[in-house]
């Protein structure tokens, strides 16, 4: 009989011949297991190492009933995934998390019913451990369908609506970052202050409107629908409020964008009125990314610790939720103002 051209790839049994131990304690030293002697784990590292073994993950998690995959879910396009520096920062801060861990990373974006029900469907399936969910709009059904089938998930923001179950979120302290925003334009003297907001589906988008109008009223100015208008969190969303804003007649001499993105956008019109920042319409940002330090003039902004934001969501889903340490928790992230020269 002719033999088979191809190396035989390494077994369970080779490797447990090879370090003189049974196939049993390679399981255990393979899995964690603290009941093995340093010495005999030391034997099976060796022999696997020589052998060149791998072991079969597929095998593994019927076994175990873990993948050591997370999943990152952004409720958003691909195109705004990777044209947003806010998920960038996010994934750093999970990966860093992750990588710690010995788990690995699925990352995926879902927008639209047909998405989120293939995504659904998919980390239904005991294909993760746990999902980490970003940038929830109100109609995202991802959040229910998870809690019913028992994936253990942490929210990056809080959900739109409070009906959605979310026990387990890290979220930033929008309404107070807004608040600081619109007081800071309020006590340098600016009279007619507007504001582009973000999606209203969102809870990012609605608290911080919220905060600029909790400030204005504190310092006595009514309610101006001119003053107001809605962004989507890209810089042409904020270009095309911005003009909005100019149209409308509201004539603002300072304005609260609720994303640095948008404040971008609203800047570039600005100059193509032929209007100056800050000379004649001072802009205040929200994020306080990369681009706010980079962008001409420099952006006054809101800070928010995203990169940490990802981080706290990876240790609060790996620590508590898949391992049930609480039945909940909820860790809100302080905000920071950050002046530059555009305010």
């Amino acid at each position: 009989m002719a033999k088979s051209g191809g190396r035989q790839r390494p077994t369970l049994e080779m490797v447990a011949e090879r370090a003189g131990v049974g196939r049993g304690t390679v399981s255990r030293v393979i899995n964690g297991s603290s009941q093995v002697s340093p010495r005999t784990r030391e034997a099976v590292h060796a022999a696997i190492a020589e052998l060149g073994y791998s072991p079969n993950q597929a095998a593994r998690t019927l076994v175990t009933r873990r993948t050591d995959t997370i999943a990152l879910v952004v409720s958003e396009s691909r195109d705004r995934l990777f044209a947003d520096p806010f998920f960038a920062d996010i994934i750093r801060g999970v990966s860093s998390v992750l990588h710690e861990r010995d788990l690995q990373l699925m990352l995926t974006t879902a927008r639209g019913e047909a998405e989120h029900k293939r995504v659904g469907e998919y980390l239904s399936g005991s294909h993760v451990d746990g999902a980490l969910l970003v940038s929830l709009h109100r109609d995202d059904p991802l959040t229910a369908r998870l809690a019913e089938s028992g994936v253990p998930v942490v929210h990056g923001g809080r959900p739109y609506s409070e009906a959605q179950p979310a026990p387990f979120c890290v979220d930033i302290d929008n309404l107070d970052g807004a608040r600081t925003a619109t007081r800071y334009l309020v006590d340098a003297g600016y009279s007619r202050i507007a504001t582009i907001t973000g999606p209203q589906d969102m809870n990012a988008g609605v608290e911080r409107l919220r905060g600029y109008r909790e400030s204005m009223a504190g310092a006595g100015r009514g309610a101006d629908p001119r003053l107001e208008i809605q962004g989507d969190f890209s810089v042409e969303g904020g270009a095309l409020a911005m003009a909005r804003l100019l149209d409308q007649g509201g004539n603002p001499d300072a304005v609260f964008v609720a994303s640095d993105m948008m404040a971008v956008g609203a800047v570039r019109t600005l100059r193509e009125r032929g209007l100056s920042v800050p000379g004649d319409v001072a802009v205040v940002g929200f994020d306080d990314t990369l681009m706010s330090r980079h962008s001409d003039p420099a952006l006054t902004t809101v800070h928010q610790p995203t990169v940490r934001m990802g981080q706290e969501m990876a240790r609060l889903l790996v620590d508590v939720a898949i391992p049930r340490t609480a039945e909940s928790e909820t860790i809100l992230l302080d905000t920071r103002l950050v002046v530059r020269d555009s305010a």
